[in-house]
């Protein structure tokens, strides 16, 4: 089998250094094993996507020498495919209702998974009396999930009912991801370690839905100064693009990141 692998950015800002050792990561695991490599837009929060994001990104990835394989994906043009998995999922009874709002979840959690709060399965049974459905959840089974990472190693975790459409009606990223990753013949996910706690989740969707599991391998973060992940939420500065020496620097810094040659300052 061909070996298929992506990057899947966010169109809410441009890239930044983390951005660009995820894209390297997955575009050199894929090109290392003879591979395609593709790009999706993950835009189907509208109110976070910047207009003309997409386009910086893309010429962003062009600028630093990663050409893609084929058309480019757009989530927001695959609703179709996200309400057809969801009818599936229903038809087996595997998702449920939930009618529990965000400050409830967070009153209510035990601890964060990826970003989100441990589900406590308020609604797993039926809406409790006075609550409306606002989001739905997948009815995640006791199966534990085990999976061999080709960077962290073999990883032992269990779901939790987690969220396939949010409140809002958006389709949750887990879904998304999981449709998007089958339907696109992905066989290879290279991804910040930041979402290894999703992987899980992913997995068990990936049974339910009768998809194949790809390989996956989570690539370590590029941290701020006080450790915490760098993103665009906190400020991190865009890729240098206009100055061929510095984006030689850069590149060169991100390679060295992930171990691929000797250090270079990226003089960012």
């Amino acid at each position: 089998m061909e070996v298929t692998g992506r990057f899947a950015p966010s169109p809410t800002g441009p890239l930044h250094l983390g951005s660009l050792v995820a894209a390297l990561g997955s575009y050199l695991f894929a090109k290392r094993d003879h591979g395609r490599w593709l790009v999706r837009m993950e835009d189907l929060d509208a109110p976070r996507v910047v207009p003309g994001a997409a386009q910086e990104i893309l010429a962003t990835l062009q600028r630093y020498g990663l050409q893609w394989d084929g058309d480019v994906v757009y989530q927001s043009m695959r609703t179709a495919l996200y309400e057809s998995a969801l009818d599936r999922l229903r038809a087996k009874n595997l998702v449920y209702d939930c009618g529990c709002s965000r400050a409830e979840l967070q009153r209510a959690a035990s601890a964060p998974v990826d970003g989100e709060t441990i589900y406590p399965g308020t609604c797993r049974n039926g809406l409790p009396p006075g609550r409306v459905p606002r989001a739905i959840r997948f009815r995640a089974s006791d199966e534990e999930i085990v999976f061999d990472d080709r960077l962290c190693g073999r990883i032992e975790a269990k779901a939790d009912d987690f969220v396939v459409r949010r409140a809002d009606g958006v389709f949750a990223y887990q879904l998304a991801v999981v449709v998007d990753d089958a339907e696109q013949g992905v066989t290879q996910v290279v991804r910040g370690r930041d979402l290894l706690a999703s992987t899980p989740r992913q997995i068990a969707l990936q049974r339910a839905l009768g998809y194949p599991t790809p390989e996956y391998a989570h690539l370590p973060l590029v941290l701020n100064a006080d450790g915490s992940k760098l993103g665009k939420r906190d400020g991190a500065l865009p890729l240098p693009t206009l100055d061929d020496e510095r984006v030689a620097q850069t590149k060169a810094w991100a390679l060295d990141f992930l171990n691929l040659r000797e250090r270079t300052d990226p003089a960012t």
